[in-house]
């Protein structure tokens, strides 16, 4: 290997040993890819916590098989020879560090939470409390080895704030106590959590989830209650933590937490050690290397290009001669390196601006025409109509774009209101689809134009002349290897040529994948997912359980009760039935969307005075062929799979019994709502037990597999509406059968299968199957 130049990058990184935290994020990846294929002197030991029951040292190993590593894996030998000779694996985390190696030169802090709307506490205890534990460790290790080791502090432009103009490489100037924000952030989870328990909040998340889950049973409202009030706790320290930034002169909590870690740094600093604070502004794919366009996941820009090339984002709100800083992430590792290879003179900080916007400024403006002209060439596909329609941007400033992000929400509110209350159908279900993708959008649009609102309206021009003649001392060849002149990207080019189509890349191999299987179509269900194969499951341990109307045979109570009555009446007393009963209907609706046993007790009264006897009858003889034709014969053909493979079949259904009888045959048990009579087999018209309906469906469902040896978890269960979640929760195979328009979005929420079971053709959809006889 040929000698390094004295005074290059690689001679004065020779045999040094530098510890990284971060390692698996975008910049610790990059800094690490860098120094592995261009400081072959260097050793880099990697803090890695385990995740879960994967240790870090397997982490790393995984990370060490990305391809941009290939070269440096195989000029060692393997991962293995890679890990032992030049990336030793320092197993903790920042939340207890552990013991650092005594014969460290240098540490590079890449670790940190980088969400611009972290919970308040967890950004203090990562931007803060985790710098300050490592300070802590760095010191240990420097005064074991009796050495300075030189600490490389990650940060972030925009601890600058909200302040406008020309921001210096210096420290933030700003007289915030601290210790005093430090105790009050982290204290604010255990406040807030006591806040969430309070009756104003518990009663406004009751009254919600009652609304939209009280008919699947109270006990489901209680664990949405639960749900939202834990939501709520989250919401709001992410809520008061960017409040209490912003009040004091920052865009957010991460920024501000940033700031208050930079003055951990500092103090390190001022105790007699050698200190680098780094500040890259918005960090973007790569420019050159590992390749162009690398990126792992998405930053900062990439979301909104995304929803620009989709058609998604109406507006921005910003200026359009507003600068947008942008930094290529080799651009960033590059600097790192060689300000590595030039360490500051101990006692006080050395600040380093990573940026664009001084020397070679993008307006807002120039980047939507980059960007648009990438998905003028190169547009998304919209489905059948084509090319994805890109919004004209005008820049209409902040207000107007709130303005109008309001109205489409208040929009969507009343169409999601009217949709869940129509008649479900196939085209409501398709139009709750496309309201839940809009809601999707809204509140994308929403969380980011919130948050990037800031960095959009901020007036910043962060100086570089630190970072700039650190760059003028490397040599030429250094200057080429380890580049990181932000003034000379082309900014057409990084963005039409490498950094679009790199963003855009796995979302159009995710587009042609989805359209494959629209292609595929036949066999599967509307769901997205095919039914589980019955062929091999597991016999006499499995039981299927059915619920009845709308799921097995398109009726209701109110419909199966007209079939019973009409028979008893005669001419124009039927009419007059009819028009009794539909009067009713608009309160019985209410009824069943609060409480759906009052619901049935309320439709059962209107049996009162019928005997028993006439109601089977009727069954029997007149009504048998009418339900049968009514079947979905998909249904039918499942329910036969299930007892072809052993398994029981159970129907749960809120009808009474007399109308199960035609199904009799097709179960092993039938659980039905059994009508009181008195002694004379009159039906008093209430029942002779509590309906089986909502939370009791799945108490039942738990009970008859203990008395009958079934394992639920083996099980199957299909439902068509909201008010059954506990019946199709409570098996391991649940199945949405052509459903309401709640059940339909919990069950793609959760994944669970969605078929559509149709009636036959034939079914007469008439309240009189007899034809009128007597």
């Amino acid at each position: 290997m040929t000698q390094a130049p004295s005074g290059s990058v690689v001679h004065r990184l020779e045999g040094r040993h530098v510890l990284l935290t971060g390692v698996t994020g975008f910049v610790g990846e990059a800094l690490l890819h860098l120094l592995l294929s261009e400081v072959p002197g260097v050793v880099v030991s990697v803090l890695v916590r385990p995740k879960g029951a994967t240790r870090g040292s397997a982490r790393v190993a995984k990370l060490l098989e990305k391809p941009i590593f290939a070269e440096a894996v195989e000029a060692a030998g393997g991962v293995e020879a890679l890990l032992q000779t030049r990336v030793p694996v320092v197993e903790g985390d920042l939340t207890d560090v552990p013991a650092l190696p005594g014969d460290l030169d240098a540490v590079v802090h890449c670790a940190g939470d980088v969400s611009f709307d972290p919970p308040v506490d967890e950004a203090f205890r990562t931007n803060v409390v985790g710098t300050r534990d490592l300070l802590a460790r760095v010191a240990e290790a420097g005064h074991a080895g009796g050495r300075e080791i030189h600490y490389l502090h990650v940060s972030t432009a925009y601890v600058a704030g909200r302040r406008r103009g020309h921001v210096p490489e210096a420290p933030v100037d700003h007289q915030v106590d601290l210790e005093a924000e430090l105790s009050w952030g982290l204290g604010q989870r255990r406040e807030i959590e006591h806040r969430s328990r309070s009756a104003d909040v518990l009663e406004a998340e009751r009254r919600k989830a009652e609304r939209a889950h009280s008919r699947a049973g109270l006990l489901n409202a209680a664990a949405a209650t639960e749900r939202g009030r834990q939501d709520w706790v989250e919401q709001e320290l992410v809520r008061v933590g960017t409040e209490r930034a912003r009040s004091l002169g920052w865009t957010d909590c991460y920024t501000f937490t940033k700031a208050m870690g930079e003055r951990v740094v500092e103090a390190h600093a001022a105790a007699g050690h050698r200190v680098s604070i780094v500040r890259p502004s918005i960090i973007e794919s790569a420019l050159v290397r590992p390749h162009p366009g690398w990126i792992e996941g998405f930053k900062m820009a990439e979301p909104l290009i995304l929803a620009y090339g989709r058609g998604e984002l109406p507006e921005f709100p910003a200026a359009g001669d507003t600068i947008v800083d942008i930094v290529p992430v080799d651009h960033v590792v590059a600097a790192i390196v060689a300000i590595l290879a030039h360490p500051p003179e101990p006692g006080a900080a050395a600040y380093f601006h990573i940026s664009s916007g001084d020397r070679n400024p993008l307006s807002f403006h120039e980047l939507y025409d980059h960007v648009r002209g990438y998905f003028d060439e190169h547009p998304f596909e919209a489905g059948e109509r084509g090319a994805a329609r890109l919004p004209d941007w005008r820049f209409p400033g902040a207000a107007s774009v709130e303005r109008l992000l309001v109205t489409s929400e208040r929009a969507f509110k009343v169409a999601d209101y009217v949709v869940e209350r129509v008649p479900r159908s196939d085209r409501t279900r398709e139009l709750a689809r496309k309201l839940d993708r809009q809601g999707r959008r809204l509140e994308f649009l929403r969380r980011y134009l919130t948050l990037y609102q800031e960095y959009a309206q901020a007036e910043l021009r962060f100086s570089d002349d630190h970072t700039s003649a650190l760059r003028g001392r490397l040599s030429p060849e250094d200057q080429r290897t380890f580049a990181f002149d932000t003034a000379a990207v082309d900014w057409r080019v990084y963005l039409r040529d490498i950094h679009c189509p790199a963003v855009t890349a796995p979302v159009r191999r995710l587009d042609e994948l989805r359209t494959r299987r629209r292609a595929a179509g036949p066999g599967r269900t509307a769901g997205g997912s095919r039914l589980r194969d019955l062929g091999t499951s597991e016999g006499s341990e499995v039981a299927a359980f059915f619920d009845m109307d709308g799921t097995l045979l398109s009726s209701n109570v109110i419909e199966t009760y007209l079939w019973m009555r009409l028979q008893e009446l005669e001419g124009g007393d039927r009419f007059v039935e009819l028009a009794r009963v539909a009067a009713r209907v608009p309160a019985l609706v209410r009824a069943e969307r609060r409480d759906r046993g009052a619901f049935l007790r309320a439709v059962y009264r209107e049996y009162a005075g019928a005997r028993l006897a006439d109601l089977d009858a009727v069954a029997d003889e007149l009504l048998t062929d009418h339900v049968l034709s009514r079947l979905a014969p998909a249904a039918v053909r499942r329910i036969r799979e299930h007892r072809r493979a052993g398994h029981r079949t159970v129907l749960i259904t809120g009808a009474v019994r007399p109308l199960t009888r035609p199904l009799a045959p097709l179960f092993d048990h039938i659980e039905a709502a059994d009508l009181a009579t008195d002694h004379d087999g009159v039906c008093t018209g209430h029942l002779a037990g509590s309906p089986v309906v909502g939370e009791s469906r799945a108490a039942f469902m738990r009970d008859w597999a203990a008395r009958n040896g079934i394992d639920l978890s083996l099980s199957y269960a299909y439902a068509d509406s909201h008010s059954d979640l506990p019946l199709l929760a409570a098996a391991g195979h649940p199945v949405a059968v052509r459903p309401d328009v709640a059940l339909f979005r919990h069950a793609r929420k959760n994944h669970w299968t969605i078929v559509d079971w149709a009636s036959a053709a034939s079914a007469s959809r008439g309240l009189d199957p007899a034809g009128m006889r007597r």
